[in-house]
């Protein structure tokens, strides 16, 4: 999701670095299968997505942490709607690079990653009634996706620096494709066996309608986090160190 924006460095001519930091896989602009090399470098770069890059000050993206969402999951004036916060996304970094479009003058980038399974931990609160039983309280929330398929789209500017050529993300599309969703709650309504087991029963039943309502959030969430963790990699890393002649 990062590397495959460093297209725009065909028009450029630097030097090779004389020493390239462990995280980066450096591919020749020359290479009739630059595309491929592009793949294993993003590849290359999971582990120190998932443990972190202190030396550029990039977090590790286990957990991925985002901050709220809120749901309207069913209409009326009494419609059951939840809010979850303090959200921690697990999974983010093991992704596999399925194909990758590299930009072309004013046209996006595209890439295709795979994610076998995405958790999601977060605190739960919800109002209203759910089917005829009040349903207002809170606890924690828990989400499991498997079989995740993520289409990123996204356009680059280039910025000279003191440190040669960098890219910029202005803009990333992301979309979400999810087979098997699983939701559920616990420790709400003070343990409350039966509002608990109503409450999950609706998610078991609902699971991909929960996520349909769940999803233009997340991916725009996601789209803001990604496109954050990408800049805080190119504003430190020129673009000589992807690609060298």
């Amino acid at each position: 999701m990062v590397l495959v924006s460093t297209s725009v460095v065909c028009l450029q001519h630097y030097p090779q670095p004389a020493k390239c930091s462990p995280y980066i896989k450096q591919c020749r602009r020359s290479d009739p299968g630059l595309t491929d090399c592009l793949k294993e470098a993003l590849q290359h770069l999971r582990p120190y997505l998932s443990s972190g890059i202190p030396e550029i000050k990039l977090p590790s993206v286990e957990p991925f942490v985002m901050d709220q969402l809120s749901l309207q999951l069913t209409g009326g004036p009494q419609g059951y709607r939840i809010n979850l916060k303090n959200m921690e996304v697990f999974g983010a970094s093991n992704f596999t690079v399925r194909s990758i479009k590299l930009a072309d003058g004013s046209k996006p980038f595209e890439t295709r990653l795979t994610i076998p399974r995405l958790t999601i931990h977060a605190k739960y609160t919800s109002s209203g009634v759910l089917i005829i039983i009040p349903a207002s309280g809170s606890g924690d929330f828990d989400a499991v996706f498997e079989g995740v398929t993520a289409d990123v789209k996204g356009l680059v500017s280039t910025n000279e620096k003191p440190t040669g050529m960098h890219l910029r993300v202005e803009k990333l599309d992301l979309n979400l494709s999810i087979k098997k969703p699983r939701l559920s709650v616990s420790k709400i309504f003070n343990n409350n066996r039966i509002l608990t087991e109503a409450t999950n029963l609706f998610l078991k039943e609902n699971g991909h309608e929960v996520l349909r309502a769940l999803q233009p959030q997340l991916q725009k969430k996601l789209s803001s986090e990604f496109t954050g963790i990408a800049n805080q990699l190119l504003d430190n890393v020129p673009i000589h160190f992807f690609i060298v002649d």
